[in-house]
């Protein structure tokens, strides 16, 4: 692997500690802490470069909630100053590794997201399908209590392969081990560091399958991976070759009440969207809660709780949504039930 020499103190100059200040802050310019922040901006963030350049910096705690999005997830969110330096040398770790990882991982990386996932993935079904006189077999994986089981000792090697600076390592042990969900295990939901973190840590698996198991149709979208073939045979075999990668050497577990196995028409469900042959739609609880959304947004309005341009921008979120996939009867249903409609009875 290539080796990347950066020096410590080019990373915690001052210039990148506003820019990574002016980064973090967007879209949280009113929440309470970051106003108080703010309140003193230049004296905090110089405190901070002193910190870092003194060698003297230490995390603190971690305030704890819970958020249902749909699932329901423990987010641990970091000090303001922490996450000032989460967002340095995120940005660091990321121009280092960007280039090494494979195109098909698309969690937290510029220019992927979501919907690439779901649309490569059915490129991938159609050519599947194609060269095997349309057959076309899918597993989908996930890996259990992902984020909470990540092993600092293996994380903290594999940053040593890129990181040469022993003063830059020594800030991402602080970043990792600040957060213990058990002992030397977890990263937290909520820094932005994880992100990262989660993708070099899997960025192991991605080569495994692609080098060494010479999987052509693979995909991941973080802890979510799905692989494809035309033999069940072949499919399976590969599936005992992951786990055993996933339990040995990342100590993770891929465990079997965790896999999917899907036939391309029963439709193989990925990323909120379920892929069909020649076809993409909404999955059915996404379309669920999306309705009742809009049913609530819609009376609302009626009853001017709300306005209409907080209105119009709820209905153009979901039809950014519905973009990505086959849905003109149910962006017809929306506007001639809830956007004409509504306009015309408040008339």
């Amino acid at each position: 692997m290539n080796i990347i020499h950066n020096d410590y103190k080019n990373l915690i100059c001052v210039e990148n500690i506003f820019t990574a200040w002016q980064k973090f802050r967007v879209g949280k310019n009113k929440k309470i802490d970051v106003m108080e922040f703010e309140r003193h901006l230049e004296d905090n963030l110089f405190s901070l470069y002193h910190d870092l350049q003194r060698n003297s910096y230490s995390h603190s705690g971690y305030e704890y909630f819970r958020i249902t999005d749909p699932k329901k997830r423990d987010i641990h969110k970091a000090k303001v100053k922490d996450r000032i330096i989460h967002q340095v040398f995120y940005d660091y770790l990321c121009r280092i590794y960007e280039p090494f990882f494979i195109y098909d991982s698309y969690s937290s990386r510029l220019n992927k997201g979501t919907h690439r996932a779901v649309k490569k993935l059915g490129d991938f079904t159609e050519q599947v399908a194609k060269d095997n006189f349309g057959r076309c077999y899918a597993l989908k994986c996930d890996i259990k209590k992902f984020f909470e089981n990540i092993d600092h000792k293996i994380l903290l090697e594999l940053l040593a392969d890129k990181v040469k600076d022993k003063n830059i390592m020594i800030i991402l042990r602080i970043i990792i081990k600040s957060f213990n969900n058990s002992a030397g295990k977890g990263i937290p939901l909520g820094n932005i560091t994880s992100q990262i973190f989660a993708n070099i840590y899997l960025h192991q698996l991605d080569i495994f399958v692609k080098n060494k198991l010479k999987l052509k149709y693979y995909l991941r979208y973080n802890d979510d991976f799905v692989f494809l073939d035309g033999n069940q045979r072949t499919l399976f075999k590969n599936l005992v070759r992951i786990q055993e990668f996933v339990r040995y050497r990342l100590l993770l577990e891929a465990p079997d009440d965790k896999i999917v196995f899907r036939k391309l028409n029963w439709g193989i469900d990925f990323c909120g969207y379920v892929i069909l042959p020649g076809a993409i739609l909404l999955r059915q609880n996404t379309k669920r809660r999306m309705m009742k959304n809009i049913v609530t947004a819609a009376r609302k309005y009626k009853e001017k709780e709300l306005p209409f341009a907080k209105f119009s921008e709820i209905i153009n979120s979901y039809f950014g949504l519905l973009k990505h996939c086959h849905s003109h009867n149910l962006k017809e249903k929306i506007r001639n039930k809830y956007i004409y409609g509504q306009i015309i009875r408040t008339i």
